[in-house]
């Protein structure tokens, strides 16, 4: 059973996350930290949800 507490205004599918709610696509998290690994992003590729962590 999934005691996620989901927070409906982020809404996330990468289920390998430690904070995804595994019945909904939602992240459990208040807010989340958005970051980028390039000097210039001009695509969604460019930018990172710095607040993943990996299931354990």
């Amino acid at each position: 059973m999934d005691n996620c507490q989901a927070n409906q205004s982020i809404k996330c599918t990468v289920t390998q996350c430690k904070n995804h709610c595994t019945s909904q696509d939602y992240c459990s998290l208040n807010c989340v930290q958005i970051g980028t690994h390039e000097p210039n992003p001009t695509m969604d590729q460019c930018v990172d949800c710095k607040s993943f962590m990996v299931k354990g």
